[in-house]
């Protein structure tokens, strides 16, 4: 039987490439003088104590296997932060994009929440990684939400673990009323998303107007 490390090994590699990449997709933004929808990004490889709870609920061997690859779609897992609900979307179109990489699979929870309130864009993708000993496809889940949106499953996370999935009745309603509360201040945010572009840029340019190392650093990538 292949070695957990070994197993694990090229989707470590693809969480390492994949967050270089879409970090280098919110510098392109900054380089054009753009506002980048991406605020953002994180990874992990899922620890083995998460793989094995994955494998009872699925009903499969705890075991390196391609079975085990392609039922747990999310070994690799990509988190990408935005400021705004619209910038979700974008983010999504660019995703579909690329060429080094295939959608296999999106679900919108933000269009359809789950009921535990839950909101969060998912998109299952296949990345090859190139290896000592020849190219891997590796599943990787990525997962784009609003700042609001993550601070939520956060903590919902947490009591997940804490009540083992079964919450009590109170909690469960308590948390449904925050993720409305939560969802709703996205909205607000959105509906005055140019003003609080605006002031980003002017407290930007403030810092940089009073801070001579940061102009002139400026002023020399210009000239190059």
């Amino acid at each position: 039987m292949v070695p957990w490390g070994t197993f694990l090994s090229p989707y470590k590699q693809a969480v390492d490439e994949l967050k270089i990449k879409l970090k280098g997709m919110r510098s392109q933004f900054g380089i054009t003088g753009s506002t980048s929808p991406i605020e953002f990004v994180t990874g992990r490889v899922k620890p083995l104590a998460s793989i094995y709870d994955k494998t009872l609920e699925k009903g499969i061997a705890f075991e390196p296997s391609q079975q085990l690859a392609t039922e747990l779609q999310d070994i690799a897992g990509l988190r990408i932060m935005c400021q705004f609900v619209d910038d979700i979307s974008t983010v999504v179109n660019l995703i579909r994009q690329r060429d080094d990489l295939k959608v296999i699979e999106e679900k919108d929870y933000i269009t359809h929440s789950k009921p535990s309130g839950y909101r969060s864009y998912h998109m299952i993708v296949e990345y090859p990684v190139e290896t000592i000993t020849g190219k891997v496809e590796v599943l990787a889940e990525i997962q784009i939400r609003t700042l609001a949106m993550n601070f939520w499953a956060s903590i919902e996370h947490s009591l997940n673990y804490k009540y083992k999935g079964i919450f009590p009745e109170e909690i469960k309603y308590r948390l449904q009323n925050a993720a409305e509360a939560a969802f709703k201040l996205d909205e607000e945010m959105s509906s005055i998303r140019s003003e609080i572009q605006e002031a980003q840029v002017y407290f930007s340019e403030i810092k940089e107007a009073i801070n001579p190392k940061i102009r002139s650093t400026n002023e020399g990538k210009e000239r190059e």
